[in-house]
């Protein structure tokens, strides 16, 4: 085999001695507070069940979609469900890419045009920057949730179409903006406002519907992307806007043009997950309870300076510096508790953190024993 480049090797020794290198995973039977399965949908049997039988209702017998949507790809049950995204979210439509990564960069790439500009926040996902570096727009951070910093930069470009781009849930802080503001300065300077729903659906809204919607802003945003590989536990996303939005997007964004279409399984399965949300809402219900819980008990033990303010299901434990991070995690791991360590690069330097994922299925006796183990490793 021929050797591997130097300049390679040397990038995964830098890595290795920050102690930052990344490796998959071994499963494990250990108490999930790391997915982002935050209602159990991905093990759930009648998800599973009623899936296999709309499928064979249907008389849908195909493992694969057969090519992208624009050639053969575009099975029937693509406009079915796409018709039952856009009325649960009220959106004039919706339009199915085969992950949240496709769609971010499907989006950032194709829409914003050369002479625009996109401002995003500063802890917005690599998938959305990955989109962005590849769009032939300006592109500038702005402070994390600083709407002032933001406006200094839209009055620096007058006369210029802007795309605001936040996150209503932020994947590594846990963190919500204030979107009503957000709407406001968006509509004031007449720009453009994207919003990431991944880390909403499913949290937020009486039936799961997204943090946008719980506000009932869904009228003033340009665009939203939902990923159903979290809250909704199964694969793929959707970007949901006005039906020229769709149409645009349908003709120009690579990532969607150019690859293969989910297989009808993976589509039925988003069908009969947002079927899930919209009759049973105990799941929700639960994680709500789950999440006031662990804010209380992360208070009364003292623990509050340490975790980002957040009332979602991403709760952070600022633990600076690689080797610390690590070692707490795998303290918490050997006492049976799945909680990950994040390391820099992936969050800046010094802000290395313990990410908890709370859940529907996690029992209060498994959140008031993580965040005691935790106390003791920490103090």
């Amino acid at each position: 085999m021929k050797q591997f480049p130097e300049n390679l090797t040397g990038k995964l020794q830098i890595r290795k001695q920050a102690n930052a290198l990344r490796k998959l995973p071994i499963s494990s039977n250990l108490i999930d507070f790391a997915s982002n399965d935050y209602l159990g949908l991905s093990k759930s049997e009648c998800i599973f069940h009623k899936t296999h039988q709309y499928l064979i209702d249907k008389k849908c017998v195909q493992n694969g979609a057969t090519g992208s949507r624009l050639l053969s790809g575009n099975h029937s049950l693509f406009e079915e469900t796409e018709d039952v995204i856009a009325t649960f979210h009220q959106s004039a439509t919706a339009l199915i890419f085969n992950s949240g990564y496709d769609a971010n960069v499907g989006f950032f790439s194709a829409v914003p045009q050369k002479g625009d500009l996109i401002l995003y926040d500063e802890l917005c996902h690599a998938s959305i920057r990955d989109g962005i570096q590849l769009s032939n727009a300006k592109a500038y951070k702005f402070n994390h949730n600083d709407f002032e910093d933001l406006e200094k930069l839209i009055l620096r470009n007058p006369d210029t179409t802007i795309y605001i781009v936040t996150e209503s849930v932020f994947s590594m802080d846990g963190d919500c903006p204030n979107l009503e503001e957000l709407v406001s300065i968006s509509t004031k300077h007449n720009c453009y406002l994207v919003v990431d729903e991944a880390h909403a659906l499913g949290v937020f809204g009486s039936k799961g519907e997204g943090f946008v919607q719980m506000l009932g802003l869904q009228e003033h945003v340009f665009a939203r992307i939902m990923t159903f590989g979290k809250g909704l536990g199964c694969h793929g996303a959707a970007i949901l806007g006005s039906v020229e939005l769709r149409d645009y997007l349908v003709n120009f964004a690579r990532s969607f043009i150019y690859t293969t279409g989910l297989s009808p399984h993976s589509v039925a399965t988003i069908l009969v997950a947002y079927q899930f949300l919209e009759k049973d809402k105990k799941n929700i219900e639960v994680l709500r309870e789950n999440i006031i819980q662990f804010n209380q008990e992360k208070n009364m033990l003292g623990l509050k300076p340490l975790f980002v303010r957040s009332k979602s299901a991403i709760q952070s434990a600022i633990v600076p510096g690689n080797e610390k991070v690590k070692a707490i995690a795998s303290q918490l791991q050997e006492k049976g508790f799945d909680v990950k360590a994040i390391l820099s690069p992936t969050v800046p330097e010094g802000q290395e953190r313990l990410r908890f994922c709370l859940h529907s299925y996690n029992s209060h006796e498994e959140i008031s024993e993580v965040l005691r183990l935790l106390s003791t490793f920490v103090f």
